[in-house]
């Protein structure tokens, strides 16, 4: 049986500004948790100190998800001082294509931070929690992760990976205690989205993100896909014959370089 989330270490990547750290926050309260990591130390002891001044115990980690080495003992060390409970892999990229395309250099880094970022976070996890059968896994896919869009060809398919990785996971892994979750949110206020010079549907803040996921995790649904109207129409988009959604598709503006 699994414990429950406060009763444990919560983990979270990418944890020093956008989603990670408005889940960090989200979570911030007497009698929890916290191991933060992310790449930028300062701005990362910034949120863990709004969690302290919350009431949680925070504890922060400086480290590139793309370290396996780096984030296998960070995550082993924070599950010997306080079990893990919930463990968010959040941390991902994305990059402008312009009018060039994307190079394939950003296309290996994108696959690094988001794909291989994710597999270097949830398997050491994935070891302490099956000795003690419980524990819950939660993979920051994307509703970009159900059609490649030609804007974003390396970020598409990334999260793609990640959300049909995790939802065979959910089924592996169930028989050892182990929950999964897949993480599929639209348009959410960060720093990622913020150079972005495109309207983007249903743009939603962070906060109000963070609400719809804590509540899908506290459920153990195997998806949190957000918000539904964009939801129904990628999932559309998919089911449609490529013939008909390339032109439309081709015509959408892209990510600034």
């Amino acid at each position: 049986m699994r414990r429950p989330l406060t009763d444990g270490t919560i983990l979270i990547t990418g944890a020093s500004s956008g989603v990670g750290a408005a889940l960090a926050l989200a979570y911030a309260a007497p009698g929890t948790t916290l191991a933060l990591g992310g790449r930028d130390a300062a701005r990362l002891e910034g949120v863990a100190a709004a969690c302290r001044a919350a009431g949680a115990a925070a504890t922060t980690a400086a480290v590139d998800v793309t370290d396996r080495a780096g984030m296998a003992g960070w995550i082993v060390d924070a599950d010997r001082t306080r079990p893990l409970s919930l463990v968010v892999a959040n941390a991902g990229i994305s990059a402008g294509t312009g009018r060039d395309g994307e190079s394939e250099a950003q296309a290996q880094r994108i696959f690094a931070v988001n794909l291989d970022g994710v597999l270097n976070t949830i398997h050491p996890a994935i070891e302490r929690m099956r000795g003690r059968r419980s524990g819950q896994l939660a993979l920051m896919s994307s509703l970009a992760g159900f059609r490649g869009f030609p804007g974003a060809p390396a970020y598409c398919a990334s999260k793609a990976a990640v959300r049909v990785l995790g939802e065979a996971l959910r089924g592996a892994l169930r028989e050892d205690g182990i929950g999964v979750t897949v993480i599929c949110p639209g348009y959410v206020e960060s720093p990622m989205t913020a150079v972005n010079r495109f309207p983007m549907p249903m743009l939603m803040p962070a906060e109000r993100a963070c609400r719809i996921i804590r509540r899908g995790l506290e459920r153990d649904r195997g998806r949190i896909a957000f918000p539904w109207p964009v939801y129904a129409a990628v999932r559309l988009l998919a089911a449609l014959p490529v013939g008909w959604t390339d032109p439309l598709l081709r015509r959408l503006p892209r990510k600034e370089a």
